[in-house]
């Protein structure tokens, strides 16, 4: 199914540009068992990133003669925020005790709580104490839809479940149906930024990366590992997960600035690309806008990313993978008994996400270098699970093979996933040392912090 899924992500990231080259995909099938097509989907997100670096080192005079992705590297990469290793030894990783689904008095809902800001919502929801125990028993005793409510309104995340056709046919689904895969596009007569040929696709690209959790950090990554200076930048009151900075910031570096205090167009006025997971219009204030951007900085590639993709009344809405999931019938189909909730193999929502918008990344950068203009891309968790939805089911397998993931040593000791994928036979790989979270300066490299 990979090569139609392919061809379709393609031209959602493109539009009407032809491949140029084709992908070979080699190993096993089986490495992501799911009765939806979930290593397809992660071939044709991925697939679609690395045929758009290929044509912008192609666009540089250097055209790629091979492009290539291995399933079970792939299925690693999917995976990848369960593998680091820190001196050796596994680093925490997983879903903290109130993150979890819970059966409620109509039904199941899940909540996500990771994050502590988002568990005092929830305990604040419910009037309970940090104790599983405790929230489970409060669930129990009322609707999952009322159990969403409270939560949201406090400021939490949570989510009922819901069938696909109950997500299709309520207000928040029938907004978001009609929402392309990737969407946006050329605004403005910014006239073209030249850039040589480097020795990666990406080499002399600046990103400035407002990203964290998985999807957003996934494409910056990615985009390091292609070759770009990947500035990431933090707010210090809401400090990122230990476990989460590990696996987010190869290929790196990571700031801390209180955009309240400090002017962040200081450092896009020396950008090429900004990547943002925050909520749509979220960062208005601070003159981050398309509009404001293409006006501020014209030329500059913009990629937004959001759980609910901006229209209808969840479009403002915190949400993550899981909680997506849950929302539009993904925890339904892969129930394991018709009646428990069930999930994905690995977090593709995230994961694919976060390759589509490196893809329109890259292909933004090329459309920019040949023809000029000011690029604003966005994608979302949900319009992701729905292509996913569309597909055609299947039967998983028993089981999944076991394949103990290749890691790489990162300099500095830290060992990671590497990124998935060859050009011309050469893998690409991370050669900086992982960053220490929140521990560089606000700055480009060679520049100095004003």
């Amino acid at each position: 199914m990979w090569p139609r899924l392919l061809a379709e992500t393609w031209a959602a990231v493109s539009g009407d540009q032809p491949l140029p080259a084709g992908l070979e995909v080699t190993g096993e099938p089986g490495q992501l068992p799911s009765r939806l097509p979930v290593a397809d989907m992660a071939i044709a997100c991925t697939g679609a990133a690395l045929l758009a670096a290929a044509a912008l080192r192609a666009q540089h005079g250097r055209p790629v003669r091979a492009v290539r992705l291995d399933r079970a590297r792939l299925a690693a990469a999917y995976l990848s925020e369960r593998y680091p290793r820190v001196n050796g030894q596994p680093a925490p990783s997983g879903f903290a005790p109130l993150s979890r689904f819970w059966p409620a008095a109509d039904g199941w809902v899940r909540t996500h709580a990771n994050y502590p800001w988002h568990r005092e919502a929830l305990l604040r929801a419910l009037g309970t104490a940090e104790d599983p125990a405790a929230v489970g028993a409060a669930i129990a005793r009322r609707a999952a839809r009322d159990v969403e409510a409270r939560v949201v309104e406090a400021g939490g995340v949570a989510a009922a479940l819901r069938t696909e056709d109950q997500w299709r046919a309520e207000p928040p689904g029938k907004a978001t149906a009609a929402n392309p895969l990737v969407g946006g596009g050329r605004t403005g007569d910014a006239p073209p930024r030249h850039r040589g040929p480097g020795p990666l696709p990406a080499s002399g690209v600046r990103v400035l990366d407002l990203t964290r959790v998985i999807a957003g950090p996934v494409c910056t990554r990615y985009l390091a590992a292609l070759g770009a200076d990947v500035l990431r930048i933090d707010p210090p009151h809401r400090p990122e997960l230990p476990s989460q900075a590990i696996d987010s910031l190869p290929g790196k570096r990571s700031a801390l600035l209180d955009f309240g205090a400090h002017d962040v167009h200081d450092l896009l006025d020396q950008a090429d690309v900004l990547v943002h997971g925050y909520r749509p219009h979220a960062l208005d204030r601070f003159g981050l806008s398309p509009e404001a951007l293409a006006q501020r900085h014209p030329g500059l590639v913009s990629v937004s990313l959001s759980a609910w993709g901006g229209s209808g009344p969840w479009g403002g809405r915190r949400g993550f993978d899981s909680i997506v999931q849950v929302a539009t019938g993904i925890a339904v189909a892969e129930s394991p008994d018709g009646d428990r909730p069930g999930a994905l193999p690995c977090q593709l929502l995230d994961h694919g996400s976060g390759y589509l918008c490196a893809a329109a990344a890259l292909s933004s950068l090329a459309a920019q270098e040949a023809e000029g203009g000011t690029h604003a891309r966005y994608a979302s968790l949900v319009t992701t699970s729905l292509a996913l939805l569309a597909q055609p089911r299947a039967t998983p397998p028993a089981e999944a093979p076991t394949v103990e993931p290749e890691l790489i040593t990162l300099p500095g000791g830290v060992m990671v996933v590497p990124p998935p994928g060859e050009l011309d036979g050469v893998p690409l790989r991370w050669d900086r040392p992982l960053a220490r979270y929140g521990a560089d300066p606000p700055a480009w490299s060679g520049t100095s912090v004003r």
